[in-house]
């Protein structure tokens, strides 16, 4: 009984919605015909005769008192909005017309409708619609030997608790397990990587040493967050390696034993490759570019779930960049440069990078204006565009046209924070071959030319997600300027209530200062507003018979 109540109201709001969505002609000559024939019972020619002799004898003051009451409530709705709009990015009085208003007013889709299309334009495109996902920085400096640095100098945070807390989170999914119940050491860990004083942190990893000197988390915790160079961080990095390879091996033994020993293994296994990873990373950061190749080479051959995390290919490709090694790099970017593979700011830059390097130092732009473009060079072009597409941010970076800022621990796909974590270590990659970045500088502008609507259809890639924007002020630190594309207007509702604020404002001080001509406009506008209202009524009352309603309330 009840689904039947609920689905005779469903209809009911349906027909509702459809009759107000197509026939609101119909319903507005409705609502006048009701009016019109009720304005005998209620007097409403009587009523503005008595609200025209009111208005009449109104003081100056009232007007001064209106406009003013009327400055001050849109005053306050435009700094609400404005407030809103620069914290949110929209405004908030559209946002509660489209979410509250709009689906009862003119209806909305069907769900199950929406989802289907959007599946098979999924299944042609091989593109799911992007969600804001943040992902791990696989450039990420080191906390204290890299970070600090900063803070110790310009007393600035380059971290936001947002980012660190992310970081918590994954060290807690990469080095705990259920296993480690029971086991003191392993608890106190387990707290550490939640605690967000540094200085408890390193207290706690120091206590757990001191338990089991063969913890090999507590050394990574270490060396991040404690160690001040990076020779430091590799000598307490090479020490938690061998605790982690001999750990690794004694699991590796027992994992088939049960479900606990199998998550030990797994802890274990991330905990081994996450110290190479961190040890090949001090290697290039030390200049030892061919031990650092050969151990990202080695990582990349492994195939643990914590790989999907790592992106190690992208340390590989900047490695490889450094070292001038372009055909090696080609090659890795075959491998990973594919259409069911995720896309990275790292691997469409680094693309257009090794396609723009072959043309580069001898492109001139009024030449190519004369001649038209190569094959080679509009490749390169289109390879930038491609680039240019995927994330906008980029280019300023790249072209010094916005200053750059330590990479946060977590990027987010096509969003600010990756540009700078990209731009950040491969700015001087692009800046050693001569020509590449006069070319993006000539060429990257012309991507927005083919995406006219960003927002609602895509060339080469999805739409670009709207919710970059609240994600990387989130990620990024409060004293640098957040990247938005494409870039916000100010929405309609801001500028009305700034202009109906000004406007009111001014009326408030003209009939302050001219209370006598003031007071006579006033009047004159009203009685200019009456005359259209009452030559439609006396054509009503020629046309149509006054004892209508009563006949209609015979019959």
């Amino acid at each position: 009984m009840a689904g039947y109540v609920c689905g005779c109201l469903a209809k009911i709001k349906e027909i509702i919605i459809w009759s107000w969505s197509y026939l609101w002609a119909l319903w507005f000559l409705l609502v006048i015909s009701v009016i019109y024939y009720l304005r005998g019972p209620l007097k409403i020619t009587d009523n503005i005769g008595m609200a025209t002799v009111f208005l009449s004898t109104l003081t100056p003051k009232f007007y001064v008192a209106l406009t003013g009451t009327s400055s001050l409530i849109s005053g306050l709705i435009l700094i609400f909005e404005w407030w809103y709009f620069r914290k949110y990015g929209t405004s908030f009085i559209e946002q509660v017309s489209l979410n509250h208003l709009s689906p009862w007013i003119g209806g909305g889709e069907n769900p199950a409708a929406d989802n289907t299309t959007a599946s098979s334009n999924n299944n042609n495109n091989q593109q799911s619609v992007p969600e804001c996902k943040v992902w791990r920085n696989p450039l990420n400096l080191f906390r204290g030997s890299e970070y600090q640095r900063l803070t110790w100098s310009t007393k600035k945070e380059p971290l936001t608790y947002y980012d660190m807390n992310l970081s918590a989170q994954d060290h807690q999914t990469f080095f705990t397990c259920e296993a480690d119940a029971g086991k003191p050491e392993y608890e106190i860990m387990q707290t550490a990587w939640r605690e967000r004083n540094p200085e408890v942190r390193i207290k706690s990893a120091r206590s757990a040493l001191d338990l089991n000197p063969e913890c090999a988390s507590a050394y990574i915790l270490l060396a991040e967050e404690e160690c001040t160079s990076i020779i430091e961080v590799e000598k307490k990095l090479k020490i938690a390696l061998k605790h982690a390879e001999t750990n690794y091996r004694r699991s590796q033994v027992t994992q088939h034993q049960s479900s606990a020993m199998e998550a030990l293994h797994r802890r274990d296994t991330n905990v081994f490759i996450y110290i190479k990873r961190r040890l090949a990373m001090c290697a290039r950061k030390l200049g030892k570019m061919k031990e650092a190749i050969k151990m990202f080479r080695d990582l990349t051959k492994e195939v643990p779930p914590i790989m999907n995390v790592l992106n190690l290919h992208e340390n590989l490709l900047e490695a490889l960049l450094e070292v001038g090694a372009y055909a090696d790099a080609q090659a890795v970017l075959a491998k990973y440069d594919d259409i069911a593979l995720p896309k990275s700011a790292t691997i469409c830059y680094t693309a257009a990078l090794l396609k723009a390097r072959t043309v580069a130092d001898k492109f001139s732009p009024d030449i190519a204006s004369k001649r038209g473009l190569t094959a080679a060079e509009m490749a390169a072009v289109e390879a930038i565009h491609r680039a240019v597409e995927f994330n906008p941010h980029v280019p300023k970076y790249l072209l010094e046209m916005k200053p750059l800022i330590l990479p946060p621990e977590h990027i987010l796909k096509r969003g600010d924070s990756e540009a700078i974590a990209y731009a950040f270590f491969h700015l001087p990659h692009w800046k050693r071959v001569d020509g590449v970045l006069n070319l993006l500088h000539c060429t990257w502008e012309g991507t927005f030319r083919i995406i006219p609507y960003p927002l609602e259809k895509g060339h080469l890639f999805y739409p670009y997600p709207t919710c970059t924007e609240c994600a990387d002020r989130e990620l990024l630190p409060s004293f640098h300027e957040v990247s938005v594309y494409p870039k916000k207007e100010l929405p309609f509702f801001i500028v009305f209530t700034a202009g109906l604020c000004s406007f009111t404002a001014l009326l408030a001080l003209l009939t302050h200062q001219y209370p006598e001509p003031m007071g006579a406009l006033a009047k004159t506008l009203l009685s200019w507003w009456y005359v259209p209202i009452q030559y439609v009524l006396e054509k009503l009352e020629a046309v149509l018979p006054s004892n209508l309603l009563h006949h209609l309330s015979r019959i």
